[in-house]
């Protein structure tokens, strides 16, 4: 079965803060003849307890389309604990319904590595409602 899909893409050059990565993102606009809006969701919690400490983050994924099948890209900073933070970036598993509407999504991962002992941490969780 074929849906109709418009929308546009974005083309990031790599001028920004990761400056290495080139890339290009789809944002729909209409599935299926109707119109397509966006959400984020909020993502927060603490990472495992590794070499004495954890970290905790917050901060809310990118932004997707509501209404169609979809993921979410999240980039975040831990906390600053044990003289140091970490990075967490990842993508989260498919959206779940709510049954009392909305939906949510599982994420998991594994730190940036830092510290002055080298080391990285895990973390996994899921994502609060979606909001507009």
């Amino acid at each position: 079965m074929e849906v109709p899909i418009t929308g546009f893409m974005f083309h990031s050059d790599g001028s920004g803060p990761n400056s290495n990565e080139h890339q290009h993102t789809l944002h729909i606009t209409s599935w299926d003849g109707k119109p397509v809006n966006y959400h984020v969701h909020p993502i927060s919690g603490d990472t495992s307890y590794d070499v004495g400490h954890y970290h905790h983050y917050a901060g809310v994924t990118e932004p997707a389309p509501s209404g169609v099948p979809h993921v979410h890209h999240y980039r975040l900073e831990t906390s600053f604990n044990d003289q140091h933070l970490h990075y967490i970036r990842g993508t989260t598993g498919p959206a779940i319904p709510l049954p009392e509407g909305g939906h949510y999504h599982y994420f998991e991962g594994v730190t940036t590595v830092n510290g002055r002992i080298h080391h990285s941490h895990r973390y996994r969780g899921r994502t609060g409602n979606e909001r507009a």
